[in-house]
């Protein structure tokens, strides 16, 4: 009976130890570096605003976040990657409109749910979409352009990153609207798939506008129409798709935090609260206006607006991707 009460004596204490000691590791997060993975190529939109946030949020948290890119399947390999990755705050991703919203409706062996794999941290950047074309394809407005495809569908062909991928998305929509069929030219990411574009290889692609401010202003490709309610400031030239006749091609890229799901919370919390204070840092804002990003607002930083993001962007395009078959 004692040696019984002396064991059950000593499993307290250490209950009580091991209770004490998890928190206070826990409290030390991040103890080492982080992995932000990012569904794409080295070099591409999403790949630029995952470094230019990770190096504040690095510095606020006091260790380095090295990006491990993980193209492919229009950036599900690097979510399912992610999804089973072990919570504990030093595996992330930066998701987007692609791997959290269109996906779903895109492959029927996803392997995870947007909604429910994954502790949403907070929305680092959005950028209206906008059709490119070749130099020299013989169109100079939208009008143009949609005419020119109707008439040579089994001529033109579009690039993109990958089924599923934002760019992928935005066409998808497109060739909705205009009621049109071409060749869709799949790569392994959208600095592949823009550089067919600039050498004439690929007609055009739809993309977010901070991938090709640099080629649409150097002139090694030609931006149509903006998929914005107002002109870009960066390119304020380039009509929208509204003057253009085509009101309802208004579609945005985002990009955003995303850690598996089980993340404890407060790990969340000073995730998010890096991510703050990296949105906030004038360099860094700087650094993402200058490629033609758009700086989410405070009440957009939140985890709470990034889960009814996702929730709003699945069925969104589930129903328009799913109309276009």
């Amino acid at each position: 009976m004692i040696a019984a009460r002396f064991v059950l004596a000593g499993m307290l204490a250490l209950g009580c130890s091991l209770a004490s000691v998890l928190p206070a590791a826990s409290q030390s997060y991040p103890a080492r570096q982080i992995t932000l993975i990012v569904p794409a190529t080295a070099g591409g939109s999403n790949d630029t605003i995952a470094r230019i946030v990770a190096e504040r949020m690095g510095k606020t948290l006091g260790q380095s976040i090295i990006i491990e890119n993980v193209g492919g399947a229009g950036g599900t390999t690097a979510a399912r990657r992610t999804a089973q990755a072990v919570p504990d705050g030093y595996t992330i991703m930066a998701g987007n409109l692609g791997t959290h919203g269109a996906a779903p409706a895109q492959y029927t062996d996803l392997r995870y749910d947007p909604a429910i794999d994954f502790t949403p941290i907070g929305l680092m950047a959005g950028a209206p979409a906008v059709l490119v074309i070749r130099k020299d394809l013989p169109v100079k407005t939208l009008k143009e352009f949609v005419d020119y495809v109707r008439q040579n569908q089994a001529k033109v062909n579009e690039a993109h990153a990958g089924v599923g991928s934002q760019m992928h998305t935005f066409c998808t929509l497109l060739h909705s609207l205009m009621g049109t069929k071409t060749a869709r030219i799949a790569y392994r990411g959208g600095v592949p798939a823009i550089t067919d574009v600039m050498t004439g290889q690929a007609d055009f692609s739809c993309i977010s506008l901070n991938s090709v401010v640099g080629q649409i202003q150097g002139g090694t490709i030609r931006a149509i129409a903006v998929a914005s309610p107002e002109r870009a400031e960066v390119i304020k030239d380039v009509p929208t798709a509204k003057e253009g006749g085509f009101p309802e091609f208004q579609v945005s890229s985002w990009n955003a935090l995303f850690a598996p799901k089980d993340l404890p919370r407060h790990i969340a919390a000073k995730l998010n609260g890096a991510l703050i204070e990296a949105l906030d840092d004038a360099e860094t804002r700087r650094k993402l206006l200058d490629i033609g990003t758009v700086i989410p607002r405070k009440a957009e930083r939140t985890p709470q607006a990034l889960q009814k993001l996702v929730a709003s962007e699945v069925a969104r395009w589930s129903a328009v991707l799913k109309e276009a078959k």
